[in-house]
């Protein structure tokens, strides 16, 4: 189910163009909508990851819902002449569609982060959500999915998290996503560890100015590896945008 929007391409990676409440709305239809569906969110670095593997570019596409988390990919679209209403966070999306599901008494299963950092988000989120339902929970320090995926299919739990970084979540929920018996899983990379208070996010004047990559950068300068695919997703932008 992907709704009634044409994609936005930028790189390979087709993103649903939709503004942060637009794509809570559009998760709770995937709720509804009866089967399995999965949800990614690409930053820069993710493209560029799908630029140049096959499996993860097709994990990527083959979700119900691609959500632009990164102000590079609004910038790159735009770059493009093909603009996105706004950025999705993940961990936003996520806030959003919790606070929906806790109003209807859904459950939430919890994958990924350290050894009990999920159970801590666990316990955070049944305050900050009266009403959600934990189905279960497990860090993501694990070898073989099978395990796991029958656990979460004995929770009964409506919704997954997913946060095993990219494109290990994208490439897992492609591959075991009907068999969890989930009726949606959501690749979220870090926000488990948000939501346990583990990892702080950037204050509100850095993300409203589209800086919240360069604060986390400041806070941890090991992501400096990590954050140099920023300008080559770039440079790759505005090479197709002279093709065009």
């Amino acid at each position: 189910m992907r709704g009634d929007t044409v994609r936005v391409d930028v790189l390979g990676v087709g993103f649903d163009n939709l503004t942060l409440s637009e794509a809570a709305e559009r998760g709770m239809e995937l709720l509804h909508a009866g089967g399995t569906h999965y949800v990614v969110t690409p930053n820069p670095e993710i493209v560029e990851v799908c630029r140049e593997n096959p499996a993860a570019r097709a994990a990527v596409n083959g979700a119900a819902l691609v959500l632009p988390d990164g102000i590079g990919v609004i910038k790159g679209a735009a770059m493009l002449g093909t603009p996105l209403k706004e950025r999705v966070p993940g961990v936003e999306f996520a806030a959003g569609l919790l606070e929906k599901m806790a109003g209807e008494g859904m459950s939430l299963y919890l994958l990924g982060a350290k050894p009990g950092v999920a159970e801590t988000a666990a316990e955070r989120l049944r305050e900050r959500y009266p009403g959600l339902r934990i189905a279960g929970f497990h860090d993501g320090y694990f070898q073989e999915d099978g395990p796991i995926v029958e656990n979460i299919r004995q929770s009964g739990a409506d919704t997954v998290f997913v946060c095993l970084g990219a494109p290990k979540q994208e490439l897992w929920m492609a591959k075991n996503g009907l068999a969890t018996g989930a009726r949606l899983l959501c690749g979220l990379g870090g926000s488990i560890d948000v939501f346990a208070g583990t990892v702080k996010r950037a204050p509100k004047f850095w993300c409203d100015h589209g800086l919240e990559w360069f604060y986390r950068l400041c806070s941890n300068p090991r992501r400096l590896g990590r954050m140099m695919k920023l300008p080559v997703f770039l440079v790759h932008v505005r090479r197709a945008g002279r093709r065009k």
